[in-house]
């Protein structure tokens, strides 16, 4: 007779205690499987898709990695929640401005340029060379700003912390200015730094190519003809980066020859006007078709449209340079695609970029663009991010429109940004956040924009830090992510809350069966008559173990889902955000191996997710801020963790981390000057 299986019996969630003296064990990963590429990879593959064999290897995996005990068989009280959309509570934010719902994109930009920590006269007048010293407000500017009604005495004394209330209505690019007028660095300071007075790296951001763009300088046609240069420089043997899935010369230089004209005419559409921006190829997004890394999907799904976020770019005047590599499917964490080729990181050839988002990481690091768009569905934007030394952010669920999105994980993958700095990540998360019809969101709240300052950041921030989930990764990350937060209460005194966030282990495993069971529901219709050997072989064994997830298994997923919403907002009554490493690991090696299989490391790639699952799985907003490198010279990220709707506070943060460590920045391995034509 079969023994009985292990079961747990979970404490209702209301009951359980999140203070750091809780009894609650924390459970490290359980991963037990050993690192397989190659051969092994196919004959895995091969037993897995057996009927007789499969069924028996899947069950072993499943019970040895805990998710018959942690999941399927664990009794609850929790009912499910099956999307994590949170209510909106106009909570108090500091300097924030309340920004029109109503507003286009460009608008949108617009407005997010008036958030910068000087007055929009003051900003016109340095732009034009006319003013470069600081000045605060005066008693005149309050008067001004009563009287239009762009602000009130109440707003001033009893608002949310240094943010800007934007109109819901406003286009993309009014989005975007409106985010262009929140940015902290000054206009003098970017010249400088374009100037080469310098020595420091920094990567060239938005304002520097708007700025040149505007100055004549150079033309956006100039940076595309640089730009189409390096990408293909790139794909030689001596490079291998395999950034892109597909990129198109005579489009790219269509786009920046408009875009130049539009300059030599004074009318600009936003600062985003002449900007490179790349699209990871899990997002429509003409002329290209949408492949998600696969060799098939594109012919059963056309391409017909942009995606709602790409329309709103292209609005903004943005040049959209094609498709970034991912992992096939968005099933892996290392970037390794075996039709497109390894994504590679530019501080070192040798290892990953990280997946996802794989290609959009790597181009932005590489200075290729100053910032690209993901999907993050389990870290996807956060991890590569972090590990190729850029900025990764996601909103709240829903707070982004997602339709042109490959539909692969409908409740847990999000548009996500990546970009060289946070003031980037902001400016373009304006412009994506609008609203076009007919992509009217189910919730719509409020949008606010950060007032940024870095010398006068928010204060009384409190940091929540569960200590034995922030120490479960290397020594190096470990050190640099523990010296960062000494450095945020030595810089800004802001305090540390240490908390209990139970059952991390128990998230892990229903997020993988949620993402898993959306996947394969989502392509159950393509996969029936689909040749298995147009898929990778690591994928063919992502989807024999997604394809196995019950209803009952997937019901339970959801009612864990219930419970760590409950646990992370009662941990939110305290603190502002869950502070965190972004992964566990650093980049690893890319082994030849792999190259044409795609491989197997459940051990790294559970390392590598261990921070990302509540930003996805609970539809929170996150951001990964780059804060150091390990001893072989490797990025490392921490992350924010931040309030259901919170993007203001969170960006307020980042950017005071972001100013930490901005100067300490190396230049990467591989990298291309395409605004100044240096390497």
């Amino acid at each position: 007779m079969m023994k009985k299986e292990s079961r747990v019996v979970y404490q209702a969630a209301k009951e359980v205690d999140l203070s750091a003296g809780s009894s609650q064990t924390y459970l490290r990963a359980n991963v037990k499987a050993p690192r397989v590429a190659g051969f092994l990879v196919k004959v895995f593959a091969w037993f897995l898709e057996s009927r007789i064999f499969g069924t028996l290897l899947l069950y072993i995996l499943k019970r040895d990695n805990l998710i018959h005990k942690l999941i399927s068989n664990a009794e609850m009280e929790e009912a499910p929640v099956y999307v994590p959309i949170h209510p909106f509570e106009d909570e108090e934010e500091q300097d924030v401005k309340h920004v029109g719902a109503d507003l286009s994109p460009p608008e949108l930009v617009q407005q997010a340029t008036e958030c910068l920590p000087q007055s929009l006269e003051k900003s016109q007048k340095t732009f034009n060379g006319l003013n470069s010293s600081f000045r605060s407000w005066t008693i005149l500017d309050y008067s001004r700003a009563y009287t239009s009604g762009d602000v009130t005495p109440r707003t001033v004394y009893e608002e949310e912390q240094d943010v800007k209330h934007v109109g819901a209505d406003l286009s993309p690019p009014e989005l975007v200015q409106q985010a262009t007028e929140c940015l902290p660095q000054s206009l003098e300071k970017s010249q400088k730094t374009f100037n080469g007075l310098n020595s420091s790296f920094r990567s060239w951001t938005i304002s520097d190519y708007s700025r040149a763009y505007t100055s004549g300088d150079v033309t956006p046609r100039t940076v595309a003809e640089r730009l189409i240069s390096a990408i293909r420089e790139s794909y030689t043997p001596s490079f291998q980066m395999s950034f892109f899935i597909n990129y198109d010369a005579e489009d790219i230089l269509k786009q920046a020859t408009e875009s130049t004209l539009r300059y030599e005419q004074g009318v600009p559409i936003s600062a985003l006007d002449g900007v490179p921006i790349a699209i990871k190829d899990e997002i429509d997004c003409l002329p290209y078709p949408t492949t998600g890394g696969t060799k098939w999907l594109h012919k059963l799904r056309p391409c017909t449209d942009d995606a709602c976020c790409v329309k709103c770019l292209r609005l903004c005047g943005a040049i959209i340079v094609g498709k970034t590599n991912m992992h096939e499917l968005g099933a892996g964490t290392s970037g390794i695609n075996p039709h497109y080729g390894a994504t590679r990181n530019p501080y070192d050839r040798s290892k990953i970029a990280g997946g996802s988002s794989s290609g959009s990481a790597a181009v932005v690091a590489s200075g290729l663009c100053p910032v690209a768009l993901g999907v993050d569905g389990g870290g996807s934007v956060r991890m590569p991010a972090s590990l190729c030394g850029v900025v990764g952010f996601k909103p709240t669920f829903g707070r982004v429109p997602h339709s042109g999105v490959l539909p692969l994980n409908w409740t847990v993958g999000m548009v996500g940004i990546l970009a060289g700095t946070i003031e980037d990540a902001f400016i373009v998360y304006a412009a994506i956040s609008a609203r076009l019809p007919p992509h009217q969101p189910t919730v719509s709240p409020k949008l606010y924009f950060p007032l940024l300052n870095p010398t006068k950041p928010i204060s009384g921030i409190k940091l929540a830090k569960y200590g034995e989930w922030f120490n479960d990764c290397s020594d190096d990350i470990r050190e640099c992510c523990s010296n960062a937060l000494d450095r945020l209460h030595k810089q800004y005194g802001w305090k540390t809350v240490e908390v209990t966030v139970p059952e991390i282990e128990v998230m892990r495993l229903a997020h993988y069966t949620t993402i898993g069971s959306e996947c394969t529901t989502s392509l159950s219709n393509s996969l029936e008559n689909l040749d298995y050997k147009e898929l990778g072989w690591d994928v063919r064994v992502a989807l024999a173990v997604y394809g196995s997830f019950s209803s009952k298994e997937y019901i339970k997923a959801q009612r864990i889902r219930n419970r760590q919403m409950q646990f992370h907002m009662n941990i939110f009554a305290h603190a502002d955000v869950i502070v965190s490493p972004t992964t566990g690991v650093t980049a690893y090696s890319i082994f030849d191996d792999a190259l044409q299989t795609g491989e197997l490391d459940y051990i790294n790639g559970a390392a590598l997710v261990r921070y990302s699952i509540a930003g996805n799985f609970l539809g929170l907003p996150a951001v990964s801020v780059p804060v150091g490198y390990d001893r072989a010279g490797l990025p490392i990220g921490l992350q924010l963790i931040g309030k259901p709707w919170s993007e203001a506070t969170l960006i307020h943060i980042a950017l005071a981390l972001q100013e930490l460590y901005v100067s300490e920045y190396r230049k990467p391995e591989v990298y291309y000057d395409v605004l100044n034509q240096q390497k």
